[in-house]
């Protein structure tokens, strides 16, 4: 799959499917790579999808000298998207940074969003999910990825789902594997997150949204994700009240994929 030049780093990308152009990111990690599987289902069945390796993670490179912010990443989904002349582009991010990026591309590009998808995601960062940002990187540092990838996993599933799943969950098979030996790289992208401020500038949103709300989520959960559905205009807000931070399990998957497709099929 290709790598290209975009705003001064090489930045990795897939498309998969067909349909009107779509583009799905996520939060410390990537659908890339074999990950395609957990997209949406039913999403390519509809949709071109695009997904991309974040800078300093799988095949996408980083340049030290460019601060890390969400508003860098915005201008390297930009970039990618004028390079392969897409525009009028459904725009789903889920679980932490993949949303970030794209309220700010909607801010600073209302013609490259066609439709919004918010969910585990905020507007700024108040103190306790700046706690938790620093101390997730903090663990990765101090303690090593196999700590960190389990105390994330704690905090990302529910308690049942952790428990039959545990075997799968940790180790080189199971999620946030691609910040495995890339401290940098995850460095840089907690700074990202940290950074992240639109709050004065939500107003400017012109794309239809949908805030999902996951009420189990002990990271971004209602009390970060709903302040995006009041600032936002004519946002809608969907509750899921059992899901966690990651959608996870048969059930929560199909609930999710079909509140996600009726959404875009609407726009």
């Amino acid at each position: 799959m290709p790598t290209v030049q975009i705003n001064g780093h090489a930045m990795h990308y897939e498309l998969h499917g067909r349909g009107d152009p779509a583009i799905c990111m996520g939060g410390w990690g990537t659908y890339c790579h074999g990950r395609e599987r957990h997209l949406a289902q039913g999403l390519t069945d509809r949709y071109q999808v695009l997904i991309i390796d974040y800078r300093g993670i799988g095949d996408s490179t980083d340049n030290p000298s460019q601060e890390p912010t969400m508003a860098l990443h915005a201008a390297d989904v930009i970039g990618l998207l004028e390079h392969l002349r897409w525009s009028r582009v459904h725009f789903v991010g889920l679980v932490g940074m993949g949303a970030c990026i794209a309220q700010e591309v909607a801010i600073r590009r209302p013609d490259l969003v066609r439709s919004m998808v918010n969910m585990g995601a905020w507007a700024s960062v108040d103190p306790f999910l700046r706690g938790q940002l620093e101390l997730f990187r903090d663990i990765h540092r101090d303690c090593g990825f196999p700590t960190f990838q389990k105390h994330v996993c704690l905090m990302s599933f529910l308690p049942e789902f952790y428990n039959q799943n545990q075997a799968k969950l940790l180790g080189p098979q199971g999620p946030w594997t691609e910040l495995d030996g890339r401290y940098s790289a995850h460095e840089r992208l907690v700074a990202a997150c940290l950074d992240h401020d639109v709050t004065a500038r939500l107003h400017a949103v012109q794309a239809p949204t949908l805030v999902i709300h996951a009420g189990q989520d002990q990271v971004t959960g209602p009390r970060t994700t709903l302040p995006l559905e009041r600032g936002i205009p004519h946002a809608q807000g969907l509750h899921l009240p059992h899901v966690a931070h990651v959608v996870a399990g048969r059930e929560q998957k199909a609930e999710f994929s079909q509140a996600l497709l009726r959404f875009l099929a609407t726009h």
